[in-house]
């Protein structure tokens, strides 16, 4: 490259190129230009470089070049992120601010104290070492800059790219181009499913307060977290059909039939949160409330189902063997408490103490929370199953397990005591 360029030194056209660069403004933008046109800084500083061995290019030429040429790498990094999700963009947001902001600040600062003392060094020749001295210097320069600002960086590409679409960072999140290396996608698959396990389970319990105290906002945000979690299913689901066809490890085959296998109890749980709120709608609408006997009897229910849905998304989450295997006592306390509550409702409607109206509204609730802690049972029996086993035969443990003996017998029993009516 330097012997290519070396013919340069003797042309007038090349020696006035430089003279009109010594603006510092047009020798960033050309620096900025070079860069972007082989979206390579290294390229473009290697050029520079060889463009040096001339004994052309003064200091004064070269330090807004440089400049430039550090703006100029960003946008290649600008241009990758545009097919990433919203923080891969805010990362490359960071790089283009970092080099903007330390391109201002140092080149106004050099200029003004240029201005103050005149600094001889800027009209001497700069070689290929001055120029990899002025690049490290301005990158160390910056970063000894902002490092105070760091969180300043943080809102500023917040504020560029905000949360106005977790649609489209769920759809980013799965990467198609992650296809190509299946570990990687099938841990992204999980942290999507992980997110989707999150809001489920944070739509089951706000659904149960709102028996209590209805809030239409509240209502308004589950309707909303059931609609995510729906979208979530779906393009999980055809990510991980897609990724199947792919070659892979046993072990990621085996984490991808999990959450095929799960996907589905997690997107039933929010729709019985949807159904639960119609039940508190209903109640409101028509005035219902339960006796004192029923409303004590919903919270016990409410608590075992609530930590339930704890076990079951430790569970999951974690690989949590201890707490998957808690799932499944406790599942059978739940059926136990529902079969309680009706019999109670019964004998409260001989003695006139609630109505019909009040039975309907209460056996809808009570279906929903039953499914739900099947739904968990589901997924503990999926995660126990598939990560211990290496196969999937749920039903078939769940009978294992309700006659496994002691341990189970054992975890009932607690259960039962801590949940009693």
């Amino acid at each position: 490259m330097s012997g290519a360029v070396s013919g340069l030194k003797d042309s007038s056209e090349f020696q006035s190129i430089l003279t009109m660069f010594e603006n510092p403004i047009l020798g960033l933008l050309a620096g900025l230009a070079l860069t972007a046109i082989v979206q390579s800084s290294s390229a473009s500083i290697g050029i520079m470089q060889s463009l040096a061995t001339t004994g052309t290019i003064t200091y004064g030429t070269a330090i807004p070049m440089i400049m430039g040429q550090n703006i100029g790498a960003s946008l290649t990094i600008i241009l990758a992120s545009v097919s990433a999700n919203k923080n891969g963009k805010r990362s490359a947001l960071v790089y283009l601010y970092f080099n903007i902001i330390g391109s201002v600040v140092w080149l106004t600062l050099f200029y003004i104290l240029n201005f103050i003392f005149k600094f001889d060094f800027v009209d001497n020749i700069i070689g290929m070492w001055g120029i990899a001295s002025v690049h490290t210097l301005f990158k160390v320069l910056t970063v000894i800059l902002l490092i105070p600002f760091t969180k300043l960086l943080e809102k500023l590409a917040n504020a560029s790219v905000p949360d106005n679409s977790e649609k489209a960072e769920k759809v980013n999140l799965l990467d198609e181009r992650l296809l190509a290396t299946p570990s990687i996608a099938v841990q992204r698959a999980d942290e999507v499913t992980a997110r989707m396990a999150e809001l489920s389970f944070a739509s089951l319990k706000m659904s149960m307060r709102m028996l209590i105290e209805y809030d239409i906002k509240t209502a308004e945000k589950i309707r909303k977290y059931e609609e995510k979690v729906d979208t979530y299913e779906d393009n999980v689901g055809t990510y991980l059909v897609k990724l199947s066809s792919r070659s892979m490890s046993e072990q990621d085959s085996h984490e991808i039939t999990k959450i095929l296998h799960i996907l589905g109890d997690l997107e039933r749980i929010s729709d019985h949160a949807v159904n639960i709120v119609e039940s508190a709608e209903e109640m409101r609408d028509k005035k219902i409330i339960f006796s004192e006997d029923a409303e004590k009897e919903l919270r016990v229910l409410m608590g075992a189902i609530e930590e339930i849905m704890d076990l079951t998304y430790e569970s999951f989450l974690h690989k949590d063997f201890k707490s998957a295997n808690l799932v499944e006592p406790l599942e059978q306390v739940v059926d136990h408490l529902k079969n309680q509550i009706k019999l109670n409702h019964i004998l409260r409607l001989k003695n006139s103490e609630c109505t019909i109206e009040h039975g309907f509204v209460l056996s809808d609730l009570l279906t929903n929370f039953e499914r739900v802690s099947d739904h968990c049972s589901n997924i503990a029996g999926c995660v126990i199953e598939i990560s211990k086993y290496d196969e999937l035969s749920v039903h078939k443990y769940l009978g294992e397990v309700k006659h496994s003996g002691e341990a189970f017998n054992v975890n009932y029993k607690a259960f039962l005591r801590k949940y009693s009516i």
